[in-house]
């Protein structure tokens, strides 16, 4: 297997805002050192969890250039949109204002062939001069993007990466298979399945969890990435209870009450999401309290 461009915890990133809906800068920057100082391996802004589908385009880049400004870590820009157009115009933006790699989400609601996604990747690739992760969800986008795509995608010298999301591990184990003589990074991109893709070969995450607990997050994919898989077990059942109640209601909703309980930033989202109900949050306070207890 050849030496992979992507190794680590990558917490993907909420977007603060203010009570009147504006981004509040201040508080993603304190975030932001926040997570570099807990020893993550890199920030990933404007991906499904910064909740890149509300936002302007000049506060989408404003955002990623505020996220990079505040630290000294590599930074995964989230530049991907329905249409190809778009997602270029947003990775040449965040190609220009320093970004490290892109995160680019599959064309959603188009629904495209996989010769469309090819296309897709393969222009904004040929355009942009830094590594690209292909980021697969068919639950948000309508469509899956299949194993012999991503093979295929993996040959362009710029994309470098995949996030797994869609919670089918043959499909990921293929992938894995498909790319391993490739510089080529899989990556787990549901918390909860992020143990048993590392075994078969991913080198890391794009993490949601990450934003909450971001030592323990490292400490299970460097103990897997280790061979450690004693340890590595021991802090996923313990992190268990947690990835699932980030996913109560719909990401990041769950993830953004969690930041504010902490106080790491405030937990308003951006309509049409809402708030986490009051149930779920008391039911979520009590499961945080019980992680700074141990």
């Amino acid at each position: 297997m050849t030496e992979q461009p992507f190794a680590g915890v990558y917490p993907a990133m909420c977007t603060p805002f203010h009570d009147d809906g504006s981004i509040d800068y201040e508080s993603l920057r304190a975030d932001a050192q926040r997570l570099e100082a807990a020893g993550v391996d890199g920030l990933v802004p404007m991906g499904s969890t910064g909740e890149s589908a509300t936002v302007s385009h000049d506060e989408h880049i404003e955002v990623i250039e505020a996220v990079i400004d505040a630290v000294d870590i590599p930074v995964i820009a989230g530049t991907g949109s329905n249409n190809t157009a778009e997602a270029l115009s947003l990775s040449q933006r965040a190609a220009d204002s320093g970004a490290d790699a892109l995160l680019l989400i599959s064309p959603y609601y188009n629904k495209p062939e996989q010769q469309g996604f090819i296309e897709h990747y393969e222009a904004i690739a040929d355009a942009v001069d830094l590594p690209q992760i292909v980021y697969n969800v068919p639950s948000r986008t309508g469509q899956n993007i299949e194993a012999e795509t991503v093979a295929e995608l993996a040959q362009h010298e710029n994309i470098q990466g995949y996030k797994a999301a869609e919670g089918d591990m043959n499909q990921v184990s293929h992938i894995i298979e498909a790319t391993q003589d490739e510089e080529f990074a899989v990556l787990s991109g549901n918390d909860g399945e992020t143990l048993p893709i590392l075994s078969m070969g991913a080198t890391g995450c794009i993490s949601v969890t990450a934003n909450v607990e971001p030592e323990r997050m490292g400490e299970l994919v460097w103990a897997a990435l280790d061979e450690d898989y004693e340890q590595a077990r021991e802090v996923h059942h313990e992190l268990g209870p947690l990835f699932r109640a980030l996913f109560w209601e719909t990401n990041p909703i769950p993830v953004k009450a969690a930041m504010e309980i902490r106080g790491y930033g405030p937990g308003h989202v951006r309509s049409p999401l809402t708030d986490l109900t009051e149930e779920n949050y008391e039911r979520l306070a009590d499961l945080l309290a019980q992680y700074e207890e141990n």
